[in-house]
Protein backbone atom coordinates (compact mmCIF):
# COMPACT_ATOMS: atom_id res chain seq x y z
CA UNK A 1 0.00 0.00 0.00
CA UNK A 2 2.88 2.16 0.88
CA UNK A 3 4.20 1.72 -2.76
CA UNK A 4 1.06 2.13 -4.44
CA UNK A 5 0.28 5.88 -2.47
CA UNK A 6 3.95 6.61 -3.21
CA UNK A 7 3.71 5.60 -6.78
CA UNK A 8 0.43 7.57 -6.87
CA UNK A 9 1.92 10.60 -5.84
CA UNK A 10 4.64 10.51 -8.01
CA UNK A 11 2.33 10.38 -11.19
CA UNK A 12 -0.03 13.16 -9.53
CA UNK A 13 1.08 15.87 -11.80
CA UNK A 14 0.49 13.83 -14.84
CA UNK A 15 -2.71 12.68 -13.66
CA UNK A 16 -3.95 15.93 -12.68
CA UNK A 17 -3.16 17.45 -16.28
CA UNK A 18 -4.23 14.19 -17.87
CA UNK A 19 -7.76 15.37 -15.81
CA UNK A 20 -8.03 19.00 -16.18
CA UNK A 21 -6.98 19.07 -20.27
CA UNK A 22 -8.15 16.31 -21.42
CA UNK A 23 -11.04 14.44 -19.62
CA UNK A 24 -13.20 17.58 -18.23
CA UNK A 25 -12.68 19.30 -22.15
CA UNK A 26 -13.38 16.06 -23.31
CA UNK A 27 -16.62 15.76 -21.43
CA UNK A 28 -17.63 19.33 -22.12
CA UNK A 29 -16.96 18.65 -25.73
CA UNK A 30 -19.45 15.73 -25.93
CA UNK A 31 -22.23 18.56 -23.75
CA UNK A 32 -22.00 21.18 -26.38
CA UNK A 33 -22.30 18.32 -28.97
CA UNK A 34 -25.67 18.26 -28.00
CA UNK A 35 -26.38 21.96 -27.84
CA UNK A 36 -26.91 25.03 -30.14
CA UNK A 37 -23.63 26.76 -28.18
CA UNK A 38 -22.72 29.74 -30.51
CA UNK A 39 -20.14 31.17 -28.55
CA UNK A 40 -22.24 33.77 -27.61
CA UNK A 41 -25.58 32.88 -26.03
CA UNK A 42 -26.13 29.78 -23.47
CA UNK A 43 -26.23 26.72 -24.35
CA UNK A 44 -29.61 25.04 -24.84
CA UNK A 45 -30.03 21.25 -24.95
CA UNK A 46 -30.83 19.90 -28.38
CA UNK A 47 -30.18 16.24 -27.93
CA UNK A 48 -28.66 14.28 -31.02
CA UNK A 49 -30.34 17.55 -33.44
CA UNK A 50 -26.36 18.04 -34.77
CA UNK A 51 -26.56 14.96 -35.56
CA UNK A 52 -28.99 14.55 -37.54
CA UNK A 53 -27.87 17.84 -38.94
CA UNK A 54 -24.80 16.04 -40.29
CA UNK A 55 -25.46 13.07 -41.84
CA UNK A 56 -28.84 14.67 -43.60
CA UNK A 57 -28.97 17.81 -43.78
CA UNK A 58 -25.00 18.33 -44.38
CA UNK A 59 -23.91 18.21 -48.06
CA UNK A 60 -20.54 19.80 -47.13
CA UNK A 61 -19.75 17.37 -44.77
CA UNK A 62 -19.71 14.29 -47.23
CA UNK A 63 -17.39 16.79 -49.15
CA UNK A 64 -15.03 17.48 -46.47
CA UNK A 65 -15.06 13.68 -45.36
CA UNK A 66 -14.57 12.30 -49.65
CA UNK A 67 -11.46 14.94 -49.48
CA UNK A 68 -10.09 13.76 -46.27
CA UNK A 69 -10.38 9.89 -47.09
CA UNK A 70 -8.95 10.46 -50.35
CA UNK A 71 -6.35 12.14 -48.56
CA UNK A 72 -5.24 9.80 -46.30
CA UNK A 73 -5.95 6.52 -49.23
CA UNK A 74 -3.20 8.03 -51.05
CA UNK A 75 -0.92 9.97 -48.60
CA UNK A 76 -0.61 6.65 -46.48
CA UNK A 77 1.01 4.11 -48.84
CA UNK A 78 3.31 6.47 -50.57
CA UNK A 79 4.95 7.97 -47.52
CA UNK A 80 5.12 4.65 -46.08
CA UNK A 81 6.89 3.51 -49.41
CA UNK A 82 9.26 6.21 -49.32
CA UNK A 83 10.03 6.11 -45.88
CA UNK A 84 10.88 2.30 -45.99
CA UNK A 85 12.81 2.93 -49.62
CA UNK A 86 15.15 5.84 -48.16
CA UNK A 87 15.24 3.93 -44.47
CA UNK A 88 16.84 0.91 -46.73
CA UNK A 89 18.98 3.22 -48.67
CA UNK A 90 20.13 4.73 -45.37
CA UNK A 91 20.83 1.18 -43.39
CA UNK A 92 24.13 1.60 -45.46
CA UNK A 93 27.73 2.00 -44.08
CA UNK A 94 28.51 5.33 -46.01
CA UNK A 95 30.73 8.31 -45.34
CA UNK A 96 28.78 10.63 -43.58
CA UNK A 97 25.59 8.44 -43.35
CA UNK A 98 24.69 10.48 -40.28
CA UNK A 99 24.36 13.86 -42.12
CA UNK A 100 21.98 12.31 -45.29
CA UNK A 101 20.11 11.00 -42.46
CA UNK A 102 19.41 14.15 -40.39
CA UNK A 103 18.68 15.73 -43.97
CA UNK A 104 16.00 13.47 -44.77
CA UNK A 105 14.55 14.21 -42.04
CA UNK A 106 14.12 18.18 -41.75
CA UNK A 107 10.94 18.08 -43.69
CA UNK A 108 9.15 16.51 -41.27
CA UNK A 109 10.28 18.70 -38.46
CA UNK A 110 9.55 21.94 -40.57
CA UNK A 111 6.84 20.27 -43.19
CA UNK A 112 3.93 21.46 -40.91
CA UNK A 113 4.58 24.83 -40.17
CA UNK A 114 3.12 27.90 -41.76
CA UNK A 115 6.14 29.06 -43.28
CA UNK A 116 6.42 26.13 -45.37
CA UNK A 117 3.23 25.93 -46.62
CA UNK A 118 3.79 29.70 -47.64
CA UNK A 119 6.48 28.61 -49.28
CA UNK A 120 4.67 25.64 -51.07
CA UNK A 121 2.08 28.05 -51.81
CA UNK A 122 4.37 30.04 -53.84
CA UNK A 123 6.14 27.13 -55.54
CA UNK A 124 2.56 25.82 -56.86
CA UNK A 125 1.21 29.45 -57.47
CA UNK A 126 0.78 31.29 -60.41
CA UNK A 127 3.63 32.94 -60.25
CA UNK A 128 5.78 29.76 -59.01
CA UNK A 129 8.83 28.07 -59.97
CA UNK A 130 6.57 24.95 -61.27
CA UNK A 131 4.63 26.90 -63.90
CA UNK A 132 7.37 28.41 -65.01
CA UNK A 133 9.35 25.03 -65.65
CA UNK A 134 5.80 24.25 -67.62
CA UNK A 135 6.03 27.65 -69.90
CA UNK A 136 10.12 27.05 -70.56
CA UNK A 137 8.65 23.05 -71.86
CA UNK A 138 6.16 24.58 -73.41
CA UNK A 139 3.55 23.30 -71.70
CA UNK A 140 0.86 26.18 -71.27
CA UNK A 141 -1.94 26.66 -68.29
CA UNK A 142 -4.60 28.98 -67.77
CA UNK A 143 -4.71 28.44 -64.16
CA UNK A 144 -2.01 27.11 -61.56
CA UNK A 145 -1.81 23.50 -59.86
CA UNK A 146 -3.37 25.00 -57.11
CA UNK A 147 -6.34 26.58 -59.05
CA UNK A 148 -7.39 23.54 -60.44
CA UNK A 149 -10.13 21.54 -58.92
CA UNK A 150 -8.41 18.20 -60.22
CA UNK A 151 -5.01 19.33 -59.23
CA UNK A 152 -5.10 21.29 -55.73
CA UNK A 153 -5.29 18.31 -53.88
CA UNK A 154 -2.52 16.38 -55.13
CA UNK A 155 -0.49 19.42 -54.24
CA UNK A 156 -1.33 19.20 -50.77
CA UNK A 157 -1.05 15.61 -50.74
CA UNK A 158 2.91 15.52 -52.48
CA UNK A 159 3.59 17.73 -49.53
CA UNK A 160 2.60 15.31 -46.73
CA UNK A 161 4.23 12.36 -48.89
CA UNK A 162 7.41 15.07 -48.48
CA UNK A 163 7.40 14.91 -44.86
CA UNK A 164 8.44 11.30 -44.28
CA UNK A 165 10.92 11.59 -42.01
CA UNK A 166 9.61 10.47 -38.85
CA UNK A 167 8.48 7.60 -40.35
CA UNK A 168 12.38 6.48 -41.91
CA UNK A 169 13.78 6.88 -38.30
CA UNK A 170 10.80 4.15 -37.29
CA UNK A 171 11.70 1.72 -40.16
CA UNK A 172 15.11 2.76 -40.08
CA UNK A 173 15.58 1.59 -36.30
CA UNK A 174 13.75 -1.43 -37.22
CA UNK A 175 16.20 -2.48 -39.87
CA UNK A 176 18.61 -2.58 -37.66
CA UNK A 177 17.27 -4.84 -35.57
CA UNK A 178 16.39 -7.95 -38.41
CA UNK A 179 19.31 -10.86 -37.34
CA UNK A 180 21.91 -10.44 -40.15
CA UNK A 181 22.19 -14.92 -39.87
CA UNK A 182 18.87 -14.16 -42.04
CA UNK A 183 20.24 -12.53 -44.89
CA UNK A 184 23.09 -14.89 -44.39
CA UNK A 185 21.61 -17.87 -44.97
CA UNK A 186 19.24 -16.71 -47.92
CA UNK A 187 22.28 -15.77 -49.64
CA UNK A 188 23.92 -19.41 -48.99
CA UNK A 189 20.29 -20.49 -50.90
CA UNK A 190 21.04 -18.21 -53.42
CA UNK A 191 18.21 -15.82 -53.07
CA UNK A 192 17.16 -12.42 -55.04
CA UNK A 193 17.55 -9.57 -53.21
CA UNK A 194 13.76 -9.38 -54.03
CA UNK A 195 13.18 -12.79 -52.29
CA UNK A 196 15.18 -11.44 -49.20
CA UNK A 197 13.17 -8.28 -49.50
CA UNK A 198 9.47 -9.87 -49.64
CA UNK A 199 10.51 -13.17 -47.69
CA UNK A 200 12.70 -11.44 -44.84
CA UNK A 201 12.52 -7.44 -44.84
CA UNK A 202 8.94 -7.50 -44.96
CA UNK A 203 7.02 -10.12 -42.77
CA UNK A 204 10.26 -8.87 -39.94
CA UNK A 205 8.95 -5.50 -40.31
CA UNK A 206 4.92 -5.88 -40.29
CA UNK A 207 5.12 -4.84 -36.62
CA UNK A 208 6.79 -1.42 -37.21
CA UNK A 209 4.47 -1.13 -40.23
CA UNK A 210 1.59 -1.82 -38.71
CA UNK A 211 2.52 0.68 -35.64
CA UNK A 212 3.57 3.73 -38.81
CA UNK A 213 0.08 2.55 -40.50
CA UNK A 214 -1.96 3.48 -37.59
CA UNK A 215 0.23 6.73 -37.01
CA UNK A 216 -0.27 8.13 -40.50
CA UNK A 217 -3.71 7.26 -40.86
CA UNK A 218 -4.38 9.11 -37.83
CA UNK A 219 -2.19 12.09 -38.92
CA UNK A 220 -4.00 12.06 -42.17
CA UNK A 221 -7.28 12.51 -41.25
CA UNK A 222 -6.03 15.46 -38.79
CA UNK A 223 -4.62 17.52 -42.22
CA UNK A 224 -5.19 20.80 -41.62
CA UNK A 225 -2.58 23.98 -41.74
CA UNK A 226 -1.88 22.44 -45.15
CA UNK A 227 -5.38 22.92 -46.25
CA UNK A 228 -5.98 26.25 -44.44
CA UNK A 229 -2.63 27.93 -45.65
CA UNK A 230 -2.26 26.51 -49.31
CA UNK A 231 -5.53 26.94 -50.55
CA UNK A 232 -7.95 27.69 -47.87
CA UNK A 233 -10.13 24.61 -48.81
CA UNK A 234 -10.50 25.79 -52.20
CA UNK A 235 -10.79 25.73 -55.12
CA UNK A 236 -14.77 24.95 -55.13
CA UNK A 237 -14.11 23.04 -51.65
CA UNK A 238 -11.62 20.30 -53.60
CA UNK A 239 -9.48 20.43 -50.29
CA UNK A 240 -11.52 21.14 -48.09
CA UNK A 241 -10.15 18.67 -45.42
CA UNK A 242 -12.29 17.51 -42.46
CA UNK A 243 -10.74 19.53 -39.59
CA UNK A 244 -10.28 22.59 -41.67
CA UNK A 245 -14.23 22.25 -42.12
CA UNK A 246 -15.08 21.59 -38.30
CA UNK A 247 -12.70 25.06 -37.88
CA UNK A 248 -14.80 26.82 -39.94
CA UNK A 249 -18.06 25.97 -38.49
CA UNK A 250 -16.28 26.84 -35.26
CA UNK A 251 -14.58 29.95 -35.79
CA UNK A 252 -16.32 31.69 -38.94
CA UNK A 253 -19.93 30.93 -37.67
CA UNK A 254 -19.61 30.23 -34.65
CA UNK A 255 -21.45 27.08 -34.65
CA UNK A 256 -19.40 25.37 -31.71
CA UNK A 257 -22.31 23.24 -30.80
CA UNK A 258 -22.27 21.44 -34.48
CA UNK A 259 -18.72 21.80 -34.47
CA UNK A 260 -18.13 19.77 -31.58
CA UNK A 261 -20.14 17.33 -32.97
CA UNK A 262 -18.06 17.46 -35.92
CA UNK A 263 -15.31 16.55 -33.93
CA UNK A 264 -16.89 13.57 -32.08
CA UNK A 265 -17.67 12.25 -35.64
CA UNK A 266 -14.30 12.56 -36.61
CA UNK A 267 -13.16 10.53 -33.29
CA UNK A 268 -15.83 7.64 -34.15
CA UNK A 269 -14.43 7.52 -37.50
CA UNK A 270 -10.52 7.29 -36.91
CA UNK A 271 -11.18 5.14 -33.88
CA UNK A 272 -13.47 2.54 -36.21
CA UNK A 273 -10.25 2.39 -38.28
CA UNK A 274 -7.51 1.33 -35.91
CA UNK A 275 -10.04 -1.46 -34.17
CA UNK A 276 -10.45 -2.49 -37.91
CA UNK A 277 -6.58 -2.23 -38.12
CA UNK A 278 -6.28 -4.49 -34.73
CA UNK A 279 -8.52 -6.60 -35.26
CA UNK A 280 -7.15 -7.26 -38.70
CA UNK A 281 -3.41 -7.64 -37.73
CA UNK A 282 -3.26 -11.35 -36.58
CA UNK A 283 -3.71 -12.04 -40.07
CA UNK A 284 -0.18 -10.10 -41.45
CA UNK A 285 1.76 -8.85 -38.40
CA UNK A 286 4.43 -10.87 -37.21
CA UNK A 287 5.75 -11.05 -33.91
CA UNK A 288 8.99 -12.85 -33.45
CA UNK A 289 8.00 -13.75 -29.58
CA UNK A 290 4.71 -15.37 -30.38
CA UNK A 291 6.73 -17.70 -33.22
CA UNK A 292 8.98 -17.95 -30.23
CA UNK A 293 6.23 -18.89 -27.93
Amino acid sequence: MRNNLIAYLLLTPWLAGFVIMYLIPMGISIYYSCTDFNLLNVPQFIGLSNYNRIFLQDDTFYQALKVTFTYVLILVPFRLAFALGVAMLLNKKYRGIGIYRTCYYIPSIIGGSIAVSVVWKQIFGNQGVIMSILSAMGIEQKTSLLGNPNTALLVIILMGIWQFGSSMLIFLSALKQIPLSLYESADVDGARSVIKFLKITIPMLTPTIFFNLILQIINGFRVFTESYVITNGGPLDSTLSYVLYLYRRAFTYFDMGYSCALAWVLVAIIAMFTIVLFKTQKNWVFYESEEES
